[in-house]
Order: structure tokens, then C-alpha cells, then sequence
């Protein structure tokens, strides 16, 4: 896993087509925008979590 430290409006970039970009970071919350294709399954960890419980069963 790679750990990185981003102010608001930094971002990175993955694989040339993805952008993960801070617009706001105060007190422990941050927000993210993301701009990815949209054949690209973006999915909030909680949700992916109770996916993949529900796979299970």
C-alpha cells in the first residue's frame, strides 16, 4: 500500500486515466473527488465490505 500526503487541490493520478483529487481536508474529515471512466466501479469502503459479505453467504 502506498501512503500519501496530499493538500486540498493535489491530487495523483493512476494509470493516466483516474484522478483522485483533496478539495477539502478539515478535523479528520477529508473529501475527495474522483474522476475515473465509467466502466471504472467506484464503491465507498463500507459498501465494498458488506459486499463482499454478501458474496460470502
Amino acid at each position: 500500500m502506498l501512503v500519501l500526503g496530499r493538500k486540498p487541490g493535489e491530487y495523483i493520478v493512476i494509470d493516466d486515466n483516474i484522478i483522485v483529487k483533496v478539495v477539502k481536508s478539515d478535523e479528520g474529515h477529508l473529501r475527495l473527488a474522483i474522476d475515473a471512466p465509467r466502466d471504472i466501479a467506484i464503491v465507498r469502503g463500507e459498501l465494498y465490505e458488506e459486499q463482499q459479505k454478501q458474496n460470502k453467504k
